[in-house]
């Protein structure tokens, strides 16, 4: 049987995802592992599954994501924006919601470089008067 799939890739601050949507009943699979013992916190589930809720598609799709890099909070918004990239190459019609919820911008922010003379990015070594 020949199974239309919709490949996405995502990336958030070092995380890096790769999603897979399938036609299905609405399971994800994050590393091998149902989405809820991935992400145990509700809210970063509720944020990585954001694109399916919006478009109506949490039902209709099965994903298949391979998440590497970053934090837990990082690798949820990876697969956001994994998620709503497939979504977007799956079904045109869906690129405008998607992109009025902002989920198909990737985020820029990442941490900053350490620079030399300093303890960290910005913060500097205690200055002393005398």
């Amino acid at each position: 049987m020949y199974r239309v799939a919709a490949w996405g890739t995502g990336r958030r601050k070092n995380a890096v995802a790769r999603v897979r949507l399938i036609p299905g009943e609405g399971r994800v699979w994050v590393n091998g592992k149902k989405l809820e013992e991935y992400f145990p916190v509700l809210s970063l589930r509720q944020s990585a599954l954001a694109p399916l809720e919006v478009t109506g598609c949490r039902e209709r799709y099965d994903a298949e994501v391979k998440v590497s890099g970053g934090g837990i909070s990082g690798q949820a918004g990876a697969v956001r924006h994994g998620l709503a990239r497939a979504l977007a190459t799956l079904d045109p019609s869906l690129r405008p919601l998607l992109r009025k919820g902002g989920f198909l911008t990737r985020d820029p922010r990442v941490k900053e470089r350490r620079k030399y003379g300093l303890k960290k990015a910005r913060k500097a070594p205690q200055w002393q008067k005398r």
